[in-house]
């Protein structure tokens, strides 16, 4: 093949994977306008923003990132496509153009692709973690403004992503100190979920198995990323299996765990069974065990210089020594899938010979479970009306330990409950 026709081959299938981006952008513009309307103008009378669901405010604040995200990514696969068709340069030094915009312009989208990844990971969790330590979130308005602070400082840290780049220390200074100060907010919720949990009346079903891994492993996989902050630290381990470890332990281990949480405590409601707990907690253990054995030791690979994206076995010559732990991870990594067996198993047993799920299994609050299982078509038959917060456990002065969101107090239960609050304070 003439070099000639290499370069057309690999413009045309570029060209293509530039036309799918932006497609999959459009997309994804087009859902995040459908969820920020639903949310702002179709809430149900009494729902308030402050009683929306930890769940509902994750996914209202992801898809404010994505309207601002996307189409950067999207502006930045027009300029590549121009550059590879129509004789542009934008990003080519012979024309005058800088291969360095193009990474400046996709990390400024790549970050915040972050928080749009976990952050409805840490909704999902707050919604677990509550009904099954049966108390109210702690500190809810300061867990919906940690969100709000992780969305905007997530358009400032893109430059983390490039210290290797050679930019300018002052510059690189202000992406490391914006980097640890989006730590707090993070911090925020990892205390208020604790403060959930602590003296917590906690059952240990299998979504709160999952979320409660969902926390740990993301408070590893921060604390990695204060390090990797730190320019100095960054400057020598960026390029390395380190990154890799830290990268998933906050995103593979937080989305993932989070995802099977979500599954497991929304599956009665999605197909009216339950779902065999015994199955389940099994595949929490192995997944937990199998995750960490994957990716812990990529911390030690790291530090010990092992390099990612090597196209070249010669190179792994210099690196000799650290075969056995790279074929231990392999044997691991092997097993953590092959551990999804049985969640696979579990789902389609349960959804055809599982036990009929009662309608609110979990004794949770919030509106969907006042609907029947499965959720028929449109939803509601009628609108709700809300009168509480989405997270009434453990409420003074009533019989029961949870307080539905559409479920009006009588001035009787109403006036034991102000009792029990005053006798509280």
């Amino acid at each position: 093949m003439s070099a000639v026709g290499s370069y057309n081959l690999t413009a045309m299938g570029q060209s293509l994977w530039i036309l799918g981006i932006f497609v999959n952008g459009l997309a994804s513009i087009a859902g995040a306008v459908n969820y920020v309307t639903t949310t702002l103008l179709m809430r149900a009378p009494g729902m308030g923003l402050f009683r929306l669901s930890l769940t509902v405010w994750s996914l209202f604040v992801t898809s404010i990132l994505l309207l601002l995200a996307v189409p950067v990514l999207s502006a930045a696969g027009c300029m590549l496509f121009f550059d590879l068709n129509f004789g542009t340069s934008f990003f080519l030094p012979e024309g005058g153009g800088d291969p360095l915009l193009w990474q400046h312009l996709f990390w400024f989208f790549g970050h915040p692709e972050v928080y749009i990844m976990i952050l409805p990971a840490m909704g999902v969790a707050s919604d677990i973690l509550s009904p099954f330590a049966r108390k109210p979130i702690f500190g809810y308005k300061a867990m919906v403004y940690a969100m709000v602070a992780i969305g905007f400082l997530g358009f400032i840290v893109w430059g983390h992503h490039m210290f290797v780049s050679g930019m300018a220390l002052g510059l690189s200074e202000f992406f490391a100190a914006s980097t640890m100060l989006i730590a707090v907010p993070s911090a925020i919720k990892v205390f208020n979920w604790l403060g959930t949990i602590w003296g917590g009346n906690i059952r240990f079903t299998t979504p709160m198995l999952f979320s409660l891994a969902f926390v740990s492993m993301f408070i590893i996989g921060g604390l990695s990323g204060i390090f990797l902050a730190s320019t100095p630290v960054n400057l020598f381990v960026h390029h390395t299996y380190f990154v890799v470890a830290h990268f998933h332990y906050v995103l593979f281990g937080g989305s993932m765990f989070a995802m099977f949480a979500g599954i497991y405590y929304w599956f009665p409601k999605m197909f009216g069974k339950m779902f065999d707990e015994g199955l389940g907690k099994l595949h929490f253990w192995l997944t937990l065990v199998f995750f960490n054995l994957t990716f812990f030791p990529m911390h030690n690979l790291g530090l010990a210089g092992m390099m990612r994206r090597i196209a070249d076995p010669t190179v792994y010559e210099h690196l000799r020594n650290l075969q056995p732990v790279n074929q231990f991870v392999t044997l691991a990594a092997i097993g953590l899938g092959l551990v999804q067996i049985v969640f696979f198993y579990n789902f389609f047993r349960s959804l055809f010979k599982g036990k009929a799920a009662p309608a609110n299994p979990w004794q949770a609050t919030t509106l969907e479970w006042t609907l029947t299982n499965p959720i028929g078509h449109g939803n509601f038959p009628k609108i709700p009306h809300v009168y509480h917060g989405p997270y009434e456990y453990s409420v003074p002065g009533l019989k029961k330990d949870y307080l539905p969101q559409d479920e009006k107090l009588d001035e009787e239960d109403s006036r034991k409950m102000s009792q029990a609050l005053a006798a509280a304070h």
